[in-house]
């Protein structure tokens, strides 16, 4: 329909309208949202609708949402943060891609490519996708976790690799008969990246804190986002002359500010630009993929997916035990990291243009690590199934057996951690079982001596010693195991009082009719005194505070009363009768005379 050259109003519908369908149905299937932006870019690219007939061009335009990706991710990472990484970065990066350049240089001369294109097709594939990755992370929450900082750690080793890797390209294209240019020395490609970098991190120290002070003063806000994109594309544009990736460029500059004064506003100022431009880069990709060259060359493109994926897996399974992760991070960042990257297409277009690639191998190893791309929200969601269901590891931990206590906790997370400490102060012997084996392992570091049991299993309780318990304390963290506990301990230990924690009102409800001896949410009087001491913040006397919450706790018990009898819908009728003034549920206000305004109320 049009190509990128003629990049119109109805093209960025078009986008805009892959994008809006594409995800949220990804989503909501489970898949993730990168892989429904690449079967978007599929769909409408060349090899689909046609509506794009030059993805090229377009990939190469939404790199920079990359590039704003690493930006955002250097204003989390202050200079003090980074030299905690340093070991992580050049030892367990540096040894990630040597051990998969390695063996993926032995799977392709094992295939039959010449030595140096094997090395070249490897080492593009070791380098992963830091915008797959980083958007994986932050949809699992997993990015500021310890495992997310080793891999953001690998991701900017493997960033710094691509400048000896492309010196090396046209180095083994001479070697090789191919390029018509005197390759550029390795030495003066490193010293011109180094003199570079310093360059940057001289105006990052000294120029912009000042730079941005002044665009504040003049009060321009408009300005100031033009400022932090200017930061942003200026260091990507001066570190890729120089010969380092746009992506390195960006972080340090985004490093370099995240210690200033300006570091939120910036970071407001660049989400909008990055979160769009980062999905139309996995569009592009996806309007990328030659199926034209996959049909063709099905097998050797197959086979590659598949052969670089697994030994590229192994390789980083082996050098992650080998640093000390245990097996399921060690199996989660095989999984994460298993897939070829952006790099990998500045990389193979280098020896394309040298000579060392020739068109067909060039096609073939692009479409290798689009595909490995794809494959990685899918890849995760296995992993992820398989260390569910695995035998859990129960190293130096005891299985709930023939235990005695007086209580029975079952569950051991915040709120039943906070609840033993008033047992404690009193001597209560307790016996708690959890399924969480890293939690087992973290409460036993403080003392607590914790059993492995499921206690939705009635064998489990037996032996937990629910028979001979006085009381059960159901403190698990899922609604419907709390319910099923209930129903376990009702039937069988009915002798036993059944104390619950509850998840919300509508759970309330539930384990009032399963007949349990008490139950509170879990958040219900922590915010009820909370809000006491908002009120007596804002000036109002104690005594006003405390008949507020009073008033609160008794409207909710009224509202239980009634939804216990006349259901939802009447409670809300009937409750909303005895209001003073229409409010949203669940709030109910203080009853009228008992909070007066704070200019009036008495003050502490």
């Amino acid at each position: 329909m049009a190509d990128t050259a003629g990049f119109g109003l109805g093209e960025v519908v078009v986008l805009l309208a892959a994008g809006v369908v594409a995800v949220p149905l990804f989503r909501r299937l489970g898949l993730g949202s990168v892989l429904g932006y690449l079967a978007a870019g599929l769909a409408i690219g060349p090899f689909g609708l046609r509506f794009f007939t030059d993805a090229e061009s377009l990939l190469h335009t939404a790199e920079l949402g990359v590039v704003m990706f690493l930006f955002i991710i250097g204003l989390e990472m202050r200079p003090s943060k980074l030299w905690k990484l340093r070991r992580q970065i050049f030892g367990l990066g540096a040894a990630q891609v040597l051990t998969c350049g390695v063996l993926l240089t032995g799977v392709g001369w094992l295939a039959g490519l010449p030595p140096a294109v094997a090395a070249v097709g490897a080492m593009g594939f070791v380098l992963s996708s830091t915008a797959v990755i980083m958007q994986m992370l932050d949809e699992g929450g997993e990015r500021n976790s310890d495992e997310g900082q080793r891999g953001v750690a690998i991701l900017l080793l493997e960033d710094l690799a691509i400048v000896p890797l492309l010196a090396l390209v046209a180095l083994w294209a001479a070697f090789n008969g191919g390029g018509s240019a005197e390759p550029v020395p390795v030495w003066q490609s490193i010293g011109i990246a180094i003199a570079g970098l310093a360059a940057v991190i001289a105006a990052g120290r000294w120029l912009l804190d000042p730079l941005f002070g002044l665009i504040a003063r003049a009060g321009a806000r408009e300005v100031l986002t033009a400022a932090a994109l200017f930061v942003v594309l200026g260091s990507a544009l001066f570190m890729q002359s120089v010969g380092l990736s746009m992506a390195m460029g960006a972080f340090l500059a985004g490093v370099l500010l995240s210690e200033s004064n300006y570091r939120h506003q910036l970071e407001a100022d660049i989400e909008p630009f990055r979160g769009i431009l980062l999905g139309l880069f996995f569009l592009s990709v996806g309007m990328s993929l030659n199926l034209a060259t996959v049909l063709g060359e099905w097998r050797m493109v197959v086979g590659g997916v598949v052969a670089f994926m697994v030994v590229k897996a192994i390789g980083i399974y082996t050098v992650a035990r080998l640093a000390g992760s245990d097996h399921a991070a060690a199996a989660h960042r095989s999984a994460l990291f298993a897939q070829g990257g952006e790099f990998a297409f500045v990389l193979y277009g280098a020896a394309l243009a040298v000579g060392l690639f020739d068109p067909r191998i060039s096609a073939v190893m692009t479409a290798i690590v689009i595909l490995s791309m794809a494959l990685t929200p899918i890849v995760m969601i296995v992993q992820r199934r398989v260390q569910r269901d695995a035998p859990v590891s129960l190293d130096g931990i005891d299985e709930a057996k023939d235990l005695s206590g007086r209580v029975l906790f079952i569950g051991f997370g915040r709120f039943a951690q906070v609840a033993t400490q008033v047992l404690l102060a009193r001597g209560v012997e307790m016996s708690l079982i959890e399924t969480d084996v890293d939690m087992i392992r973290a409460a036993g570091n403080f003392g607590f001596k914790i059993y492995y049991g499921d206690g939705t299993r009635l064998d489990v309780l037996h032996a937990s010693g629910a028979g001979r318990a006085e009381a059960i304390l159901v403190c698990v963290d899922k609604p419907e195991a709390a319910d099923h506990i209930v129903e376990l301990c009702r039937s069988e230990f009915p002798l036993a009082k059944l104390y619950v924690r509850a998840f919300d009102r509508g759970h309330s409800l539930r384990l009032i009719k399963a007949g349990v001896d008490y139950q509170i949410r879990e958040t219900f009087e922590s915010a009820l005194e909370f809000g006491r001491t908002v009120l007596t913040g804002l000036g109002y006397a104690d005594e006003q505070a405390k008949d507020a919450v009073e008033d609160v706790r008794e409207r909710d018990e009224q509202r239980v009363e009634l939804e216990l009898v006349g259901g939802v819908s009447e409670a809300r009728r009937l409750m909303r009768g005895n209001l003073p003034t229409p409010q949203p549920e669940p709030f109910f206000p203080a009853k009228p005379g008992k909070v007066r305004d704070p200019a009036t109320a008495s003050r502490p």
